[in-house]
């Protein structure tokens, strides 16, 4: 049997506030990986994050201070 398993399996914050996510989808035969890739996204001081993973959405929440957005975007020129 075949399956297709999608998990955010790597979440880093960087100095800037930013949050660097990975995504591994992996197709799985019988239990076994037979292929794999991934894909990567960032999200921003500020960005909407309401559809992100539970744990991305819990990192955001507590890193994005309304300080740091404020940083971030003041670096950004926004």
């Amino acid at each position: 049997m075949l399956e297709k398993v999608q998990i955010v399996d790597r979440i880093e914050v960087i100095e800037s506030g930013v949050v660097q996510v990975r995504t591994k989808t992996a197709i799985m035969e019988d239990g076994e990986q037979i292929s794999g890739t991934f894909h990567r996204h960032v999200v921003a001081p500020g960005d909407d994050y309401s559809n992100e993973d539970a744990k991305v959405q819990a990192i955001c929440s507590a890193v994005h201070t309304a300080g740091v957005i404020a940083a971030y975007q003041a670096k950004q020129g926004i």
